[in-house]
C-alpha cells in the first residue's frame, strides 16, 4: 500500500482526537481531585485508550460493520499502537515539563504544558503511523471501511 504523509497525518490526527478528549478529561478531573502524578496518568491513560477506540469503534458502524466482535478487533488492531506511543509522549512531556502536573485547571502553565505534550505526541507518533499503515497494519486495518 503506498502511503502519503496525508494518509499518516489523517490516521494520526483521528488518533489525536481520541487521545486528547481522554487526556484532557482524565488531568482535569484527576487535577480538580488533587490526585498524584500517577493517579492522575493511570486515569488519563485509561481514558486516553477509550475514546480513542470509541470513536474509532463509532466510524466503524458509521461505515456498516455490524457485528460488535469483529468492530472491537479492527479497533483494537488500528489503534493500541499508536495511542500506546501517544500516551507515553504526551505524558512523558507532563512530567518533565517542572510543574505541570501540579498546576492547577487555571493554570496556563497547565494549559500550554499539555498542549504541547499533545503536539509533541502527534509530531513523533505521525512518521510511526506512516510507517505501520505501510506494512498494512494500524489504520491500515481499518481503510477499508472508511470508504
Amino acid at each position: 500500500m503506498k502511503v502519503t504523509w496525508g494518509m499518516a497525518a489523517s490516521a494520526t490526527l483521528h488518533c489525536l482526537t481520541g487521545c486528547a478528549i481522554g487526556e484532557v478529561l482524565g488531568m482535569v478531573i484527576a487535577t480538580a481531585l488533587g490526585w498524584d502524578d500517577l493517579p492522575s496518568i493511570a486515569l488519563a491513560v485509561a481514558l486516553a485508550f477509550l475514546f480513542g477506540y470509541a470513536l474509532t469503534l463509532r466510524g466503524l458502524f458509521k461505515a456498516g460493520v455490524k457485528e460488535w466482535r469483529t468492530a472491537i478487533r479492527l479497533a483494537l488492531a488500528a489503534d493500541t499502537l499508536s495511542i500506546l506511543v501517544m500516551e507515553i509522549i504526551d505524558n512523558g512531556v507532563m512530567l518533565v515539563v517542572p510543574g505541570a502536573m501540579d498546576a492547577g485547571l487555571a493554570s496556563v502553565l497547565f494549559w500550554g504544558a499539555l498542549a504541547f505534550a499533545l503536539l509533541m505526541a502527534f509530531l513523533i507518533t505521525w512518521p510511526i503511523n506512516k510507517w505501520i499503515i505501510g506494512k498494512g497494519k494500524g489504520h491500515a486495518v481499518v481503510h477499508a471501511y472508511h470508504h
